[in-house]
Order: C-alpha cells, then sequence, then structure tokens
C-alpha cells in the first residue's frame, strides 16, 4: 500500500510537544495547507463547508507502541487503539479543522492541532448530519474532568 501526499500544512508547530493535541484545544491556531496543483480542481465546491477532515501523516511518530499513557490518565495504559497517540503502526491522523477561506491552491484554516510541514494525505467535507454522533459511551475517558483538560491543552501526542 502506497499512499503519495496531496500537499503540506504550514503552521505555527515546530515542537510535538508544544502542539495542541486536538482542534478544540488550538481554537484560532492558523495554518496554510498548500495543495499539490495537480489536485486544485479537486476543491471545487469545498468552500461552502465550514470545517473539514484533513488526513494526515504523522511525519514525526518516533515508531508505534501498542500500550501508551494518554496525560488524561496518568498512571494507567490503554491500547493505541483507544487513544489518539501518533505512535501508530500506521502513523495517520485526522482533525477537524475550520475553513476560513481557499485562495487557489492553498486553503487557510483554523483551530490546527498539526506540526508544521506535515504530510496531507486527503481532505473531505465535514457534514454535521452525517459525522456528528451522540454517544452513550467514552470508554476510559468517562470522568476524565473538564474539557479540555487544563494540564494538557498545549501538548501533542
Amino acid at each position: 500500500m502506497t499512499f503519495e501526499p496531496i500537499g503540506i500544512i504550514y503552521t505555527p508547530f515546530e515542537d510535538p510537544q508544544a502542539t495542541p493535541r486536538y482542534p478544540r484545544m488550538a481554537a484560532g491556531a492558523q495554518g496554510t495547507i498548500e495543495l499539490l496543483p495537480k489536485y486544485a480542481d479537486g476543491l471545487k465546491d469545498l468552500e461552502g463547508f465550514e470545517r473539514i477532515w484533513v488526513v494526515f501523516q504523522f511525519h514525526k511518530s518516533t515508531g508505534s507502541q501498542l500500550l501508551v499513557q494518554p496525560p488524561f490518565d496518568p498512571g494507567n495504559t490503554h491500547g493505541v487503539f483507544a487513544t489518539r497517540s501518533p505512535n501508530r503502526p500506521n502513523p495517520i491522523g485526522i482533525s477537524c479543522v475550520r475553513l476560513v477561506r481557499i485562495q487557489g491552491n492553498m486553503l487557510c484554516v483554523a483551530d490546527v492541532d498539526m506540526l508544521n510541514g506535515t504530510p496531507i494525505l486527503d481532505i473531505k467535507p465535514y457534514i454535521p448530519i452525517t459525522d456528528c454522533f451522540e454517544v452513550s459511551r467514552i470508554g476510559w475517558f468517562t470522568g476524565k474532568g473538564e474539557w479540555p483538560p487544563v494540564d494538557d491543552a498545549n501538548s501533542q501526542g
């Protein structure tokens, strides 16, 4: 299986530890996705969406771990598939960012939680009637306190 990036995102975040962990923790953080020119036609009609899903590669990931200790649950380990850790068997991530505007093959986005230079693999529109679910179970995350966690508002992992 081979994937080639369709673009790259430029953000103010160079240090994985200082990068917001989720878009809700990155409120207002700006970035620019530069799509390769050959994919620019694929942006037709995307500008009407407020949010987009960005599929990306954790290009700074240092390998995979099957058991991890999330900062939201100190002292406890969980399976990597029950977390958002970047150290995964296939180092891919998703993020739902706010689309500010499109200029040619450049997408100005906000609420960015990705490192500068992150390779972009795909972009999809966020559609609330298909992408938003009410849930009654959130696994080990139940009872972890306020959101976003105050101690972890600016870390990546």
